[in-house]
């Protein structure tokens, strides 16, 4: 699975692209969203112009959607860093689950 197919993916699951003007993520990162439940956001960072295997996923407690980008997350609740192409297995598989 290459970027492409995973940010098609993404905005096939109703994510939505958030631009970041803050520091709580790196330059040149593509940060994706959709909120899960009341203020609590599910994010994929994909790292842009380096390999394929560096992908964070995280769930975080924002104030709201337009903060994120903007402001460090008030609690992160779970940090996920995929780094290496068997982690990226198990990430390929989520979304092909997560379809239910």
């Amino acid at each position: 699975m290459d970027c492409q197919k995973i940010i098609k993916t993404l905005r096939h699951k109703d994510f939505v692209k958030v631009s970041h003007t803050g520091k709580c993520f790196e330059n040149g990162a593509a940060i994706y969203a959709k909120e899960i439940r009341e203020n609590i956001f599910l994010l994929f960072i994909i790292l842009k112009d380096i390999d394929i295997e560096n992908i964070q996923a995280l769930i975080a407690h924002f104030d709201c959607f337009g903060s994120i980008g903007l402001k460090e997350p008030e609690q992160i609740m779970f940090y996920l860093s995929i780094k290496d192409k068997s982690d990226f297995h198990y990430f390929e598989q989520y979304l092909k689950t997560s379809n239910n």
